[in-house]
């Protein structure tokens, strides 16, 4: 078997074939899928079809990962993460590097999905993630690292599926890993103790994140009131206006309490009217105006046709 030095920081080549010390199974890289602060994951070809592989040089992290995976077999109602399927070592010029193989899920990361089917998904897969949150949570842990690159589209039928579960955390400690985007604490809005709110706040980003692709920065000391504009200013997002800003300010201690809410504004959907922000407003004038415009230039050819066709029936009367 050929060894692999601990140097190239888990970089393994594309057609790279590894073999774990213990179960002796082969399993060859066909690209990367992703990289986090425990290591990357890559697609890999095994003897079973495609699998997800994540090596990464600290032992006790991917242990640790380990752990979760195993636990989510154990949680009751929906598979949460991947499925674990190996767990083994990669014998290297300096030692060992654990690894282990996941389930390869296939379908599409959760931003392109809703832009390519319609922001009305936005609630839709956001009541399915909070369901799963409440199971997570009830089982004594917390997702931390929760984004859109963590999360993925799987189907028919469409529902939400994790991805990597490197920052989960367990119940009252510290947040071992975060984005800045999805963290309370980068926007001064709570601490990094692991608890359900934790979670939630960073639902409600990445519900934000949905109408902002490209993400913005903190601008300021009063981050809330960035983050109220950011939700006035469109008009898929007012429609969960007082979930989001709950989600945002720790009024929630359950996922299944903010679940419920957005169940109910969803519900209704078919009364809510959008409030015109002065960007929508601008162009909402322009729209009336111009179709203003249109319907005299209409009543114009109308009635010019009626005085075309009277004055042809007077002309026909006299001759």
């Amino acid at each position: 078997m050929k060894n692999y030095s601990k140097n190239l920081e888990c970089n393994l080549p594309i057609g790279t074939r590894i073999v774990g010390k213990w179960h002796t199974k082969s399993y060859r890289i066909v690209k990367k899928l992703g990289s986090g602060a425990t290591g990357n994951v890559y697609l890999a070809d095994s003897a079973h079809g495609q699998v997800a592989l994540k090596i990464g040089v600290d032992n006790m992290s991917i242990t640790s990962e380990v752990n979760v995976l195993k636990h989510f077999l154990k949680v009751q109602g929906q598979v949460l993460g991947p499925s674990l399927l190996d767990v083994d070592d990669l014998v290297t010029n300096s030692g060992t590097i654990p690894f282990y193989v996941m389930e390869y899920l296939k379908g599409i990361e959760l931003i392109p999905f809703i832009r390519n089917k319609g922001e009305e998904w936005i609630g839709i897969l956001m009541v399915q993630l909070l369901g799963d949150l409440d199971r997570l949570h009830r089982a004594g842990w917390v997702f931390g690292d929760l984004k859109p690159e963590n999360l993925l589209v799987v189907g028919p039928p469409s529902r939400t599926r994790w991805l990597d579960v490197g920052g989960t955390t367990l119940l009252g400690r510290s947040i071992k890993e975060y984005t800045e985007f999805y963290d309370r604490g980068y926007w001064g809005l709570g601490t990094r103790k692991a608890e359900p709110s934790y979670d939630l706040f960073a639902v409600a980003m990445i519900m934000i994140n949905c109408s902002y692709p490209s993400r913005f920065e903190k601008k300021g000391e009063k981050a809330i009131v960035q983050l109220k504009q950011a939700v006035e200013e469109k008009d898929e997002l007012r429609l969960y206006q007082n979930v989001i800003l709950k989600a945002l300010t720790g009024k929630y201690d359950e996922a299944q309490s903010m679940r419920q809410e957005l169940v109910e504004a969803i519900s209704n959907r078919s009364s809510y009217k959008p409030r015109h922000t002065p960007k929508t407003r601008k162009a909402h004038k322009q729209k009336k105006e111009k179709k203003k415009s249109s319907y005299a230039v209409e009543i114009f050819l109308i009635t010019s046709f009626i005085l075309l066709a009277f004055v042809l029936y007077l002309f026909g009367q006299l001759m």
